[in-house]
């Protein structure tokens, strides 16, 4: 015989005191300081425009490799990299993705036999096709 288990309602929990958190609510609360007796840098949207600076003035370089076919006679893009500061580069292919110690490193492994060549183009957002004449192509 198996005797089940009461359940109590939303209503019966909701009238329980609530438990106190433990001190330490998380794992690495442990070895993490506690922020929450400093000053804040800024208000939000103060703190909001640093983090976007910070974001601007660290971004990584976007790059693809883009495979030509003959002497311009067709191109495709092979992968996309992403390249640091510190000349390191991380690529992304279909099914691959691997680190680079910088982006031309690469091109070889894009160049087909003797009529697929692989090139470093980086990304420039100001030659994107603008939305109204992208529909026509």
């Amino acid at each position: 015989m198996t005797t089940a288990t009461p359940t109590r309602s939303d209503e019966q929990q909701a009238a329980e005191p609530a438990r106190e958190l433990p001190k330490h609510r998380h794992l690495l609360d442990q070895v993490v300081p506690d922020p929450s007796g400093l000053t804040p840098l800024s208000d939000e949207p103060g703190f909001a425009a640093i983090l976007e600076n910070m974001v601007a003035d660290e971004a990584p370089r976007l790059f693809a490799i883009v495979q030509e076919y003959g002497e311009r006679v067709d191109g495709r893009i092979a992968a996309w990299g992403i390249a640091f500061d510190d000349g390191h580069a991380e690529i992304v292919a279909r099914g691959v993705q691997g680190r680079l110690r910088a982006p031309e490193d690469a091109l070889r492994f894009f160049n087909l036999g003797s009529h697929i060549r692989a090139r470093l183009v980086w990304f420039n957002p100001d030659a994107a096709t603008p939305p109204e004449d992208d529909e026509a192509a």
